[in-house]
């Protein structure tokens, strides 16, 4: 049976390889561990084998493990990439360190309010609906400068960069053009702000995909966690 710290090698291995295939420096795209409904010590066991960034996706089941890891292991980076209601927006601020989904200006000014004047600016992603799905949160690729700019202007926030969740298919040129599109609203993105440098894109099924269109983190949690109870 292979261990997590197994799974993050092969996970590690993959994304080398990837990056390499298209001709990119492997420590250009990062591995974020997608830890939502797993416990508190499956996040150890990714930490001693060097994990160091973790991704929830529920606020209230993220801000119990940041309140008992983090005394213990402060340097774990906290990022929530799921769906936030603006009621929930204050557990954000105040324990994370990213925030991946932002699609809303209220959301953003909500947290730009409510983070904590004693820590660094929240780090925040614009997350785009790149396959116009109706089911899925975030902008159009066409909202995406005028959110930026609303951001740009607000002292706690950070913007990062960009996230998107794709269409699930194994059809290639389909993520490939989605992938695509992305990277170019974040090539923009990066000429027009500083510190724009993520691009959150790319999971198990399509990460080779993602990482040849400029991903530089790629979101894996039952690869390395196992299927989500």
């Amino acid at each position: 049976m292979t261990t997590i710290a197994d799974r993050i090698s092969i996970a590690q291995s993959r994304i080398n390889q990837a990056a390499l295939k298209c001709a990119r420096t492997p420590n250009e795209i990062q591995l974020l561990a997608v830890s939502k409904t797993k416990p508190k010590e499956d996040i150890i066991a990714a930490y001693q084998a060097g994990q160091r960034k973790f991704g929830e996706n529920y606020v209230q089941e993220g801000e119990q493990k940041i309140t008992t890891l983090r005394p213990l292991y402060p340097d774990i980076e906290w990022h929530f990439i799921g769906p936030l209601q603006s009621n929930k927006t204050r557990v954000v601020a105040e324990h994370f360190d990213w925030m991946h989904t932002i699609s809303r200006d209220k959301i953003a000014a909500r947290l730009n309010q409510q983070r904590p004047s004693t820590l660094a600016p929240l780090n925040v992603c614009i997350q785009v609906n790149i396959s116009q799905e109706s089911s899925k949160s975030g902008v159009a690729l066409s909202e995406v400068m005028a959110l930026a700019e609303s951001i740009s202007s607000m002292d706690n926030l950070l913007l990062r960069g960009l996230m998107a969740i794709p269409t699930a298919t194994s059809d290639i040129k389909l993520q490939q053009q989605e992938f695509s599109q992305l990277n170019n609203a974040y090539q923009a993105l990066a000429h027009t702000y500083s510190h724009i440098d993520t691009l959150s894109m790319g999971m198990s099924n399509d990460l080779d995909s993602a990482i040849e269109n400029g991903s530089t983190m790629v979101r894996i949690g039952s690869a390395i966690f196992g299927s989500r109870t």
